[in-house]
């Protein structure tokens, strides 16, 4: 396996959520709120990383794909099973295995949505749920991070006054591909999904967002961080 864009930033993508532990609280508890009661179910998260947000759940019945070995590593110390190593894009998943299928931040680094979600949908079971987690576009996080990309830099003028403290690290955000909310839900329906829940945080402006944790809303159009659940 060649190197992946997490190698090497294992420990910076843990430090910064460590950092910014009231916005990693309001992102654990839409993680919590969407996942719901796992009890007896079977998950598979894609692009599980370091396993951080399941290191506060039980994490006994999630398989996890993983690109980064570095990530991979520190998750399956967290108890997840990690069973790749890869994209999931060369993995042969089981038809109608998971309960729950899920993308915590993992849609933001792949180009191609459809054809990984429709693979998640068919090793779904039947009223199993795909749950898509991400920083979405056109948020004013997507905003930042589009405009670092750009800039190849956090530390310009047209930023000065308006950055957190500690934003996340650029050569992440600058590897990401970052989608909207409406095109994945748009993906979705051409694969025929109807039922749609929607749920966010992250309301506050970037520059707050990190003062105090955040309760979770109904709803995609205002969060900083939404969660897609749709049901097959």
């Amino acid at each position: 396996m060649g190197k992946q864009k997490f190698d090497g930033y294992a420990d910076k993508y843990d430090e910064w959520f460590m950092k910014n532990e009231n916005l990693f609280t309001s992102e654990l508890r839409l993680f919590e709120k969407v996942l719901g009661d796992i009890t007896g179910k079977k998950l598979l998260s894609v692009g599980c990383g370091s396993g951080l947000f399941e290191s506060y759940i039980d994490s006994s019945n999630i398989d996890g794909i993983e690109p980064s070995e570095d990530m991979g590593r520190i998750a399956e110390k967290r108890g997840i099973n990690v069973i790749k190593y890869g994209l999931i894009e060369d993995v042969d998943l089981p038809d109608e295995t998971y309960d729950i299928i899920y993308f915590n931040g993992s849609s933001s680094y792949m180009e191609d949505l459809k054809p990984v979600y429709e693979k998640s949908l068919r090793a779904l079971k039947k009223n199993g749920k795909l749950i898509l987690l991400d920083v979405p576009k056109e948020s004013a996080f997507g905003f930042m991070y589009l405009l670092g990309k750009s800039l190849n830099t956090y530390d310009h003028e047209f930023l000065e006054g308006a950055m957190p403290e500690l934003p996340y690290p650029l050569a992440l955000a600058s590897s990401g591909v970052w989608h909207t909310t409406e095109e994945k839900i748009n993906v979705l329906k051409e694969l025929g999904i109807k039922n749609f829940d929607f749920y966010q945080t992250l309301i506050k402006n970037p520059l707050y967002t990190n003062e105090e944790p955040e309760e979770v809303s109904e709803g995609y159009k205002s969060g900083g961080y939404v969660a897609i659940i749709a049901e097959k």
